[in-house]
């Protein structure tokens, strides 16, 4: 912000710069009306003042974008940590995280680079301005300053107009993006349920709410606009006509001062300078409209603590009353207590809450009530429904859980698994080349990967959501024998319905 403070004061210089080239452009015609030479000093104040003007510009954008880009850097940054490891209250759609973190940190970067120079330059610049004129112009200062107090009330009005206007705006805009992106990466099911035309509907209504809101703000800042036009204009043409009138003495009331033709035209010429630092704030203002739209939007993922981290290592994790609250529903309460080994099973039908409760429990959703021990992010190991497939190569997304890794470890884990007949029966093994979605590769694999993945991170407390899940009969009971390997050696916490598999576990929780 220190950046972009001192560029709305170097806004200043621009005044002054303004102020020498309008003496220049009097003096020399007050010379040349007079039938005198022209005086040098008058084109030299003149390429001065021009000189003057293009550096303080040069500077300011300097100083602002400069400060704007770090100020949108320590935004974005802040908002990416919370989005991945704080806990929220509701978990955004992927559109909208997308939004959060990308497209609002931009658009404070624009408030912060025009808006904010601009608005701390309107506060000082049309005083000082005055107070140039009013050497000249006494009158012509009082004029500009007369204007300024009902284009002032204006502008309050049509701000507040705007600023509603814009929040409702921006809201619609990240609700559009989360649905449009959710509904793409669901494509096929709605395909397979025949939904399309809901689907559609859904879209094409959230497409004319945005479009209706726009129009609204567009409407707010036209009529701000013209409001600063009317009283720019205005103030230029009152100073004009008293300026004339007083120079062919035809002003219907005695003459408050005696202007000469140059003091007549420098505070002309000096007129427009007036408004134009307000003229520069009206430009900006649409961008202070979404900016301050934006960190409204932001402000309460910003505001979510981020939960201490653990004092000790991880020795175990307890719940007391967990319960998670989703519109029509509860999930809950959970009391679960696991210590640095053994396995906890949680189970319910399709769709009763068990991947929200482990995201609970890796502190990535906020409870609504009770408690969970702390648990350092960096003690968990997630082997998720749907694990993140990275385009590259089988090696690159195996290791990414642990950068460096060699391919002796990766294979370690992949037999432990099942998937050396995924990487045996490939030519390309570990340098079996992957998309995003995983393409080519059966359900029970992507659960594999994850599971692997999961593993060789090495982290104490392990959740996994529905291991078994697209696994014969005989690949289900190799990865069960496994967990409960593995829970000998480090906790493990799995969301399963298969009987199976809980009847290995030390300890079931039913949602």
């Amino acid at each position: 912000m220190r950046k972009q403070k001192l560029a709305g004061w170097a806004w200043l210089i621009d005044v002054a710069g303004a102020a020498l080239f309008a003496w220049g452009i009097a003096a020399a015609i007050s010379v040349l009306a007079g039938g005198g030479a022209l005086p040098m000093a008058a084109p030299l104040a003149m390429v001065m003042g021009g000189l003057i003007r293009a550096a303080s510009v040069m500077l300011v954008h300097r100083l602002a974008i400069a400060g704007a880009q770090r100020t949108a850097a320590g935004v974005r940054q802040a908002m990416v940590a919370r989005l991945l490891s704080a806990p929220l209250p509701v978990a955004p759609l992927i559109g909208q995280a997308a939004v959060l973190a990308i497209d609002h940190p931009q658009t404070i970067e624009h408030y912060e680079a025009r808006f904010v120079p601009a608005r701390l330059a309107a506060s000082a610049a049309p005083m000082l301005v005055l107070v140039i004129i009013a050497f000249a112009s006494l009158v012509a200062a009082g004029i500009l300053f007369a204007t300024l107090i009902p284009f002032a009330l204006g502008m309050i009005l049509t701000g507040s107009l705007a600023r509603g206007a814009s929040e409702r705006q921006l809201a619609a805009l990240g609700q559009l993006s989360g649905l449009f992106v959710d509904r793409v990466r669901t494509l096929p099911i709605i395909r397979h349920f025949g939904a399309e035309e809901r689907i559609a509907r859904q879209v094409e209504a959230a497409t004319r709410d945005v479009a209706d809101r726009t129009i609204i703000v567009l409407r707010a800042a036209f009529l701000s606009s013209a409001t600063m036009e009317f009283f720019a204009a205005l103030s230029v043409a009152l100073v004009a006509v008293y300026c004339g009138f007083s120079l062919l003495g035809l002003l219907p009331f005695p003459a408050p001062e005696a202007l000469t033709l140059r003091e007549a035209f420098f505070a002309l010429a000096m007129a427009p300078e007036f408004y134009l630092p307000m003229r520069r704030l009206a430009a900006a203002y649409h961008e202070k409209q979404l900016g301050e739209a934006a960190m409204a939007e932001l402000r309460p993922v910003l505001d979510t603590a981020t939960p201490p981290p653990p004092q000790a290592r991880y020795a175990g994790v307890a719940t007391q009353g967990l319960t998670i609250d989703w519109p029509g529903r509860r999930i809950g309460p959970v009391n679960l207590s696991i210590g640095a080994t053994g396995m906890i099973a949680i189970t319910g039908p399709t769709g009763s809450g068990k991947t929200s409760m482990l995201a609970a429990l890796a502190g990535q959703i906020a409870p609504s009530s009770g408690s969970v021990t702390a648990i350092a992010s960096g003690d968990i190991a997630w082997a998720a429904q749907r694990p993140l497939i990275l385009p590259g190569s089988l090696r690159d997304t195996l290791a990414l859980a642990r950068p460096g890794v060699d391919d002796a470890a990766i294979i370690a884990v992949a037999a432990r698994v099942g998937l050396m007949p995924l990487i045996t029966g490939r030519a390309e093994g570990l340098d079996l080349a992957l998309d995003h979605r995983g393409s080519g590769l059966s359900g029970g694999e992507r659960r594999r990967i994850g599971l692997a993945r999961a593993l060789l991170s090495g982290r104490p407390l392990l959740l996994c959501d529905e291991p078994t899940a697209d696994l014969d009969a005989e690949s289900a009971e190799a990865i069960i024998a496994l967990l409960h390997d593995i829970a000998r050696h480090q906790a493990v916490i799995v969301a399963t319905h298969d009987g199976r598999l809980i009847d290995r576990a030390d300890a079931a929780v039913q949602l």
